[in-house]
């Protein structure tokens, strides 16, 4: 059992060489053992720093589920920052206000986040996909199923509608955006979805920075 722990031995070879021999079963032994512990150590760190929050799909339009735990450590903290500082500083994650906010910019706000966010998930290292796949799998619910929907069904007939009007403004110089699209045949039926959507991201942005602050 010695011989087999014993790593390299050392010696003399007659008066004038000195010899190295290395245990190469414990080398391996001790390198298997290294990744073992190094594996167990990762995932005790990784439990260690999970903590968890309470939200509500329903709230959120993803889901029926009023209650639901979501699990997040420190690298998620940093992409829920991430997320949450986007969704600050845009249209998307402001109320939306009927008299003063133009229809079109919205839309870019949500479209420019969306592509934002799809690039925040495809940068997370594939190494880190276990231990972030909570927020993963709803940052993408969020982006297919609480705001897609409303793109996917307003977004580019209001536009065509909305470019066509623009350009006749031409004979309307002082009416203003705001005025213009006040005339779309479905404006409150729009408006109605539009609002709804939005509450739903704003519900997003404050649970990133739940995260993000883990308060």
């Amino acid at each position: 059992m010695n011989n087999i722990m014993n790593i390299f031995d050392v010696g003399l070879d007659g008066w004038n060489i000195i010899y190295v021999r290395f245990n190469w079963v414990a080398v391996i032994v001790l390198i298997i053992a290294f990744l073992i512990l190094s594996f167990i150590l990762k995932r005790v760190v990784n439990i260690a720093n999970k903590h968890c929050i309470i939200f509500d799909e329903i709230i959120l339009g993803i889901g029926r589920n009023s209650s639901v735990k979501l699990k997040y450590n420190r690298k998620d903290q940093e992409v829920a920052y991430k997320l949450w500082v986007e969704l600050s500083t845009r249209k998307i994650g402001l109320p939306f206000d009927q008299e003063n906010d133009v229809i079109t910019e919205v839309y870019n706000s949500w479209y420019d986040f969306f592509k934002i966010a799809r690039e925040l998930l495809k940068d997370i290292p594939a190494s880190r996909l276990p231990y972030s796949n909570d927020l993963i799998k709803l940052t993408e619910r969020v982006l297919n199923v609480g705001l897609r929907p409303h793109l996917t069904k307003w977004q580019a007939k209001y536009r065509k509608w909305y470019n066509n009007e623009f350009i006749k403004k031409n004979n309307k110089k002082s009416e203003t955006p705001q005025e213009i699209q006040k005339r779309y045949p479905e404006y409150s039926v729009l408006v109605e979805d539009l609002v709804l959507t939005n509450k739903r991201m704003i519900e997003y942005k404050d649970l990133m920075g739940k995260i993000a602050f883990n308060r």
